[in-house]
């Protein structure tokens, strides 16, 4: 269903999810005056315990389901891993952005490389692998190194493994209990770049700047803003974003992260049809941020201004960080450029995210030798 008219403030708002972009979103809906209400399974969720109602279920659980859209005027997600019969369910009933239909091509490794490639894009080199015969086929054209990634549910890293060979494809497909897997050649990388898009529901686009980042084991370390990337590669970038969100007919806010190789070659990654690690920096930098972007989305409002207010270098702060004691707040918090979120999550563990810093300074070199030293001085006991 949609909506001709839009959504104002007083409407409720539905968030499948309760992790920490649900929460993010949480705050940019109830600052501009929406209640919000939560369906997650985890009773301590980041977004539940700050939405205005946690409904606390399955994302299966159609009592539940029918009961957040009874109580929403429009409803959408923080991860793209909802099951699409759920969205579709929920479709029927109310306002659901983005569709099912959209996550449906985003939940699945090689679904999503392949929606790319229909659109002329290009992607690392990859094959499907469902069974041992997927391998054989491959053995002797496929060029290694390679990355093997499950096909469904894979994040931040999970279900990935590196192959030099294809005997190692063989073990590590077995060590991957044989779910169904995309084998990714290794790209010479330049370096690995984003960018996160407003699409509306008259197909309008707006773009945050693209942003620069860095990788620790599969898991955002940095974001740099504005990147190096040269003005062409730039505008190829979001060519190539704005042509994947008008294939999903997307609403929403949406990223698309590249490898830059080292000849110079853009290669789309992954498509996130929802805000994204790498566009925290928004929440400080712009005057918009990229959740307010979401709900201005969702409610069928004109985007905001998506303009950049200063240099930033935004750093994830994990789980690892803690170690055997608290992180030193005293030492982040007592440099003024620092910009502290975190994410009210129970228990550190690592690899967990726990939070980010944004660091705001006149220029790039300052901001990031900022954030070197309090990234080093948080760990410090």
């Amino acid at each position: 269903m949609t909506h001709p008219h839009p959504i104002l403030p007083g409407a409720t708002l539905g968030m499948l999810g309760g992790g920490q972009l649900g929460r993010m979103f949480t705050t940019a809906a109830q600052t501009m005056g929406y209640k919000v209400i939560v369906l997650e399974p985890d009773p301590n969720s980041p977004a539940g315990i700050i939405a205005n109602q946690h409904i606390c279920a399955k994302y299966t659980d159609e009592g539940a389901l029918s009961q957040l859209a009874e109580l929403c005027d429009a409803i959408t997600t923080e991860f793209e891993n909802i099951p699409a019969t759920t969205l579709s369910y929920l479709e029927a009933k109310t306002v659901v952005h983005p569709s099912s239909k959209a996550l449906a091509s985003t939940q699945n490794r090689i679904i999503e490389k392949q929606f790319i490639e229909s659109l002329g894009i290009n992607v690392a080199p990859f094959a499907a692998i469902r069974s041992g015969d997927d391998i054989d086929a491959i053995e002797h054209s496929f060029q290694f190194p390679a990355i093997l990634k499950v096909a469904n549910f894979g994040y931040d890293g999970k279900g990935q493994v590196v192959c030099e060979t294809a005997d190692d494809v063989r073990a590590a497909f077995t060590s991957l209990e044989g779910v169904e897997c995309v084998l990714e050649q290794r790209i010479n990388l330049e370096r690995e770049i984003s960018t996160v898009l407003a699409r509306g529901q008259s197909s309008n686009i707006t773009h945050f700047p693209i942003a620069e980042n860095v990788h620790i084991n599969g898991i955002l370390h940095a974001t740099t803003v504005p990147s190096s990337v040269p003005e062409q590669q730039a505008k190829i970038a979001l060519e190539m974003a704005d042509k994947i969100a008008n294939g999903l007919d997307y609403v929403g806010t949406m990223a698309v992260e590249f490898f830059v190789s080292t000849a110079g070659d853009i290669l789309a990654n992954e498509i996130a049809p929802r805000p994204h690690n790498s566009g925290h920096f928004t929440l400080d930098a712009c005057e918009t941020s990229q959740f307010e972007q979401q709900v201005r989305m969702l409610c069928g409002l004109p985007s905001g201004n998506c303009e950049l207010t200063s240099p930033v270098v935004m750093i994830n702060i994990l789980g690892d960080v803690w170690g055997n004691s608290a992180p030193n707040w005293q030492n982040l918090l007592s440099q003024s450029q620092n910009k502290l979120h975190l994410y009210g999550k129970k228990e550190a563990r690592v690899g967990r995210k726990m939070g980010h810093f944004n660091v705001l300074a006149p220029t790039l070199d300052q901001a990031t030798e900022i954030a070197l030293q309090s990234f080093e001085d948080l760990k410090a006991d």
